[in-house]
């Protein structure tokens, strides 16, 4: 008996350490990483419009383009753009770049206190309308196909149905439409985001908003870090060690605690909307939403709509973004459903090529 207990121990030490070996080579790794080496965002782009705090960039060509309608993407004040444009080779940016599309992208910057009363209103009828009419002025095109992603996908969904005239095609990826669907869905465990906001009462919404003129993007990082709680707890001692010694998986492991943690603050009115009128009473499905004295009326979406979702979201449930199909107007209507989790569709090792293979193979034949 007391063989195999002395080889279990000898195993033991031996494996502790090569992992205190692993440890020391990752500690010198780390120490000698700086903040500016852990580089997010950087395709090589041009400004062509400010507003505010707005940017509007047209990234540069890498090949000869393919896909002669301009793409805009617009993504969602949650977080920051980095995360289409991650590292080289996790950049859904490059990968159009790379099939010969025309990217140009939407930054919102930083909001602070001083836009907490800028709303969805003015994001879509004001910022993304001077957005794309400069892209067609500058192009010579008449309409632009719009890439939403996630709440940017609700954006560009809203401006396509109230601007349908310069909306070539609309692409639209992890973008919640219908917030209740999930309520009968037999896994809740995918839905946790959509449950919390609709416990909240009006009255917190607009104490909070009231008192600080925005909601904090800390406690925005909290609430999603909440999501996944176990993950949260390992990932700086066990995932972290198991990459630290090598520099690769480390720096990957570094650009996305980068852009976690650079989740910028929410506009306060803007967010009222978005979690008393969408997400609590659920009016954009239901034909009730109102944006410029205007409601958005999902069946004047006439022009081809992508619309792809993740299966293992956990924050947008994939039933919230199929909803869109049963009502729009447009006889032109995709779905693609991916295997991956809400981050993961844009920049998971097993996700690169899927995602812009199916977006520039839908957009291709429908350039003309």
């Amino acid at each position: 008996m007391t063989e195999p207990r002395k080889t279990a121990f000898n195993s033991f030490l031996k494996d502790f350490a090569e992992n205190v070996g692993k440890f020391h080579k990752g500690a010198d790794v780390l120490a000698g990483i700086r903040d500016e080496d852990v580089d997010v965002g950087t395709t090589p782009k041009t400004l062509v419009m400010r507003r505010d705090k707005v940017k509007l960039f047209r990234y540069e060509p890498t090949v000869k383009r393919t896909v002669e309608t301009p793409v805009l993407i617009v993504y969602s004040l949650v977080g920051r753009y980095t995360i289409a444009d991650l590292q080289p080779d996790r950049s859904l940016v490059r990968s159009l770049l790379a099939e010969g599309v025309d990217v140009w992208l939407i930054e919102w910057g930083k909001p602070g206190r001083a836009e907490r009363c800028l709303t969805m209103d003015d994001y879509v009828d004001d910022y993304i309308d001077e957005a794309v009419h400069r892209i067609c002025r500058e192009t010579g095109h008449d309409k632009v196909t719009l890439l939403g992603i996630c709440q940017g996908g609700v954006f560009a969904t809203c401006y396509a149905a109230l601007h349908p005239e310069k909306v070539k095609n609309l692409v639209l990826t992890i973008t919640p439409i219908d917030f209740h669907a999930d309520i009968d869905d037999p896994a809740p465990d995918y839905c946790l985001l959509n449950i919390w906001t609709r416990s909240l009462t009006p009255e917190d919404i607009d104490r909070m908003v009231d008192a600080l003129g925005v909601i904090p993007g800390e406690f925005m990082s909290s609430i999603f870090s909440l999501m996944t709680p176990m993950k949260s707890l390992t990932k700086y001692n066990v995932e972290l060690f198991d990459n630290a010694g090598d520099k690769d998986r480390l720096m990957n492991f570094l650009r996305m605690e980068k852009w976690l943690a650079d989740r910028p603050d929410h506009p306060g009115a803007a967010g009222r909307q978005w979690l008393k009128e969408l997400y609590q009473e659920n009016r954009l499905v239901e034909g009730r939403f109102e944006l410029s004295g205007r409601i958005v009326h999902l069946r004047a979406i006439d022009m081809p709509v992508l619309n792809i979702f993740a299966l293992n979201d956990h924050i947008i449930p994939p039933a919230c973004s199929k909803a869109l199909g049963g009502k729009i107007g447009s006889t032109d209507y995709t779905e693609i459903p991916l295997p991956s989790g809400h981050v993961g569709v844009l920049v998971s090792s097993k996700s690169q090529g899927k995602l812009p293979k199916s977006i520039v193979e839908w957009l291709r034949p429908r350039d003309g």
